[in-house]
């Protein structure tokens, strides 16, 4: 699952990101998921999670997503107007991948020095044949 920020605002800074993904794990877990590994930079996070078969993906994205932005704000005085943006992007990754995605997740920040967040994105959503319209990529 891949979440950016509302207007690809930086928010998710080092100094803040542990307690963050720390938070995101709990919604986690509290809703059966399994959360293998969480990482981002400071405008979108990765989390590769199991599912509970009760649970689609849609709803379990509604709650993470509904269950943490309410806290960012109340948490951190640097983002009292932090959101999640509207949309979201969520793969099926086959158990044979796991640890490429995992390693892929880990090195992040390495990773987003080149490309950008949004080169890569659109790359990837090229690669697999995903159609889009470019107007609610960043919304």
């Amino acid at each position: 699952m891949i979440l950016s920020t509302k207007n690809r605002k930086r928010w998710l800074t080092p100094d803040i990101e542990g307690r963050i993904w720390a938070h995101l794990g709990g919604i986690a877990r509290q809703n059966d998921m399994v959360l293998l590994i969480i990482g981002g930079i400071e405008d979108h996070v990765h989390l590769l999670v199991a599912l509970p078969p009760t649970l689609s993906v849609s709803e379990a994205l509604k709650r993470i997503k509904g269950g943490s932005s309410g806290w960012v704000k109340e948490t951190f005085t640097t983002c009292k107007d932090f959101g999640w943006q509207d949309g979201y992007a969520a793969f099926t990754v086959s158990k044979s991948q796991v640890p490429e995605v995992e390693e892929y997740i880990r090195k992040q920040r390495e990773h987003h020095r080149t490309p950008s967040f949004e080169e890569e994105y659109r790359a990837f959503l090229d690669r697999h044949g995903i159609q889009y319209d470019e107007r609610y990529l960043w919304d």
